[in-house]
């Protein structure tokens, strides 16, 4: 950690960070539209996508908008993230993509055309097709919105609501990306790599599944590191003691706090047995990616962050909100 970052720095810019705190509003949503007297949905609420069942397995539905300022900056790689954000949402609950359908507002041609370029080389890119979506053609904004079905075998499914005390908090993320000028909290390792080569990062995800290796599971997402790390542990009703420094990091970055602040092109953290975790590095190790043992999920429902001689409570989920989502799984 550099000399003039202390932890209170790096506490205190996961706790306002914008990623983290636009979740707050998720729990109003859902709590206006409960699932309890629909039987075949086994999970939804604090999950990456619902698990509807069907036959041996579950489907798999998940909706992804993106921002209006990314759209107007950059809406080719607004296309092209609609489809990865997407993507990353089925791989994390160990499922495979089947379709997506969009839905695109527009008031300029130009932009359009962009978006939808960006959607091409998206679908091009993970192999998962466009099969339906709306257009909007007569709006005053610009937006792109993609929703995603996927499969995952009924008893391979991995969720964000279930990890235990004493499990290793395993990180994997693929360090070799960039950030994007008009998207600098985005680490973007999947746009300048061969489509095979993310296939098989994505394919990753229902093997390691597959292994019943992990208890819970999250894709890094807008919260970065540490905060998706916290959506997960307030959705299973744990804690977590985290050490900063052990979370892996490219070597050419200097700043903890952009790091761990930034949205992973492909990255997870799973909550694990201890005797797996080795396991699951060396798996994703097999595709790329870097993967460390960072913490510990504890029983007291905080979240402490340290680093060297550092501790400091990051969120007390007894009164802290992130999401607000607890569980509500019928698995």
């Amino acid at each position: 950690m550099q000399s003039s970052m202390s932890l209170e720095d790096i506490a205190e810019a996961m706790k306002t960070f914008p990623g983290l705190t636009r979740k707050r509003a998720i729990h109003e949503i859902v709590d206006l539209l409960p699932v309890d007297r629909f039987p075949r949905v086994a999970a939804a609420r604090g999950e990456d996508a619902a698990a509807i069942e069907h036959g041996d397995g579950y489907i798999l539905l998940s909706t992804d908008g993106i921002m209006e300022s990314l759209v107007e900056s950059d809406p080719f790689l607004a296309g092209y993230y609609a489809v990865l954000v997407n993507v990353n949402d089925i791989a994390a609950m160990g499922g495979n993509s089947l379709a997506m359908v969009d839905v695109m507002s527009m008031s300029e041609g130009r932009i359009c055309r962009e978006i939808l370029r960006g959607l091409e080389y998206g679908v091009k890119k993970f192999d998962v097709p466009i099969v339906g979506g709306h257009t909007h053609p007569d709006c005053v904004y610009h937006a792109i919105d993609v929703a995603i079905i996927g499969e995952v075998p009924r008893n391979d499914i991995i969720l964000s609501s279930t990890a235990c005390t004493g499990d290793d908090v395993v990180f994997v993320m693929d360090l070799d990306g960039f950030y994007p000028e008009s998207v600098p909290y985005s680490w973007n390792s999947t746009f300048r790599k061969d489509p095979s080569y993310v296939q098989a990062q994505m394919a990753m995800l229902p093997k390691l599944a597959s292994e019943h290796l992990v208890h819970s599971g999250k894709d890094l997402s807008n919260p970065g590191t540490v905060g998706t790390l916290a959506m997960m542990l307030e959705t299973s009703c744990k804690g977590a003691a985290v050490d900063m420094d052990l979370i892996p990091m490219p070597e050419k970055e200097r700043d903890l706090i952009h790091w761990n602040l930034a949205y992973q092109g492909y990255g997870f953290v799973f909550s694990c047995a201890p005797e797996n975790s080795q396991r699951v590095i060396d798996m994703f190790a097999e595709v790329g990616c870097d993967g460390a043992v960072a913490g510990t999920v504890t029983n007291d429902n905080k979240l402490t962050i340290s680093s060297g001689d550092e501790k400091i409570e990051l969120f007390d989920f007894t009164k802290d909100i992130i999401t607000g989502c607890g569980p509500e799984k019928k698995l």
